[in-house]
């Protein structure tokens, strides 16, 4: 039987699983909040922009440019890690920096970590907007990524792209390679897989997670887990006739645009027409009325009906014969 493990080993080990997370979490630093593309506000200009040697718009050098690497403003000499040495002064501004990234367009300070590690490992080498392509070279804005499909997104289009990318590029839900429903998603190929074909010989399933896609290798998720949506069509076979012809059926459903055109006007002539004619009839109406006026009093003209309570007297003011 194994030895049963004691406290001091348990702590060691639990010590190791720390480090080890850690460590890791070291090197995946989430993109919003990596130094070379943290937010900076321009001194000259006070325009807000990403974290650059040089202002986006007005081009003006920084007061206190901050490492693209390890975010510092002010080298404080604790380690002999520094090219330039400075001992006993702490070096700001440009006394600080050492190079320039050609990826994320920051300043890099003067230490030899730094330097000799940031340009092999600059989350920003390949960030190109999926949506606009633009670079960090054509835009000031700083640089997301989907949280979908993973993709680089400009500061301008992340909430448009991000709203609009659980949208499959298909009719139905169905397997892209058979006719069962799929249960796995791609997020950058936007199609669904089944479990049989979600299995690639190119690209291996690591342990634990989810298997990749066959086509791009990216990780696929489970369409359960996602609010995905199907392609809509707001034209095409589907809007025409069962029974149409041509290709498609195209050549219904411009037949149904062009009936409806139609259709629509000359219910408007109609209701043109009808309305020119009650135009015609209250006119009509009106001129009658005035004839009908005139016409009865010349028939009351002549009538005399003596002596009424309307014409001021009363029957006690009549003479007895």
């Amino acid at each position: 039987m194994p030895k049963k493990k004691t406290g001091a080993r348990k702590k060691a080990e639990n010590r190791r699983e720390r480090e080890k997370q850690i460590r890791a979490s070291r090197a995946n630093i989430d993109l919003a909040k990596h130094p070379c593309n943290a937010s900076m506000e321009c001194d000259k200009c006070q325009r807000r922009q990403k974290n650059r040697a040089f202002c986006y718009f007005c081009n003006s050098v920084q007061k206190l440019p901050i490492c693209a690497q390890c975010g510092k403003t002010k080298c404080m000499m604790k380690s002999s890690d520094c090219v330039i040495k400075h001992a006993g002064v702490y070096s700001t501004g440009l006394a600080m920096v050492g190079a320039i990234c050609d990826f994320c367009e920051a300043w890099v300070c003067h230490g030899r970590k730094c330097l000799s590690t940031h340009a092999c490992i600059c989350p920003l080498t390949d960030a190109e907007c999926i949506e606009c392509e633009r670079g960090v070279w054509d835009h000031g804005g700083r640089i997301f990524t989907c949280s979908f499909c993973h993709n680089f997104l400009c500061e301008d289009d992340q909430f448009e792209h991000q709203a609009s990318c659980q949208v499959l590029e298909a009719e139905t839900f169905k397997c892209v390679s058979c006719n069962r429903l799929g249960q796995h998603s791609c997020l950058r190929c936007k199609a669904c897989f089944c479990d049989d074909h979600v299995r690639s010989r190119v690209f291996k399933q690591e342990k634990g997670k989810e298997p990749p896609c066959p086509k791009c290798g990216h990780e696929t998720q489970q369409t359960k887990d996602l609010s995905m949506s199907t392609r809509s069509l707001k034209f095409g076979r589907q809007t025409g006739g069962e029974d149409a012809d041509g290709a498609s059926g195209y050549d219904a459903y411009w037949k149904n645009l062009s009936s409806s055109k139609a259709g629509d006007a000359g219910d408007r002539e109609d209701e043109y027409d009808e309305y020119e004619a009650e135009d015609d009839d209250e006119d009509d109406n009106d001129e009658g009325g005035k004839d009908s006026d005139t016409e009865a009093t010349d028939v009351f003209s002549n009538l005399n009906l003596g002596r009424t309570y309307a014409s001021g007297y009363a029957h006690y003011e009549e003479p007895e014969d």
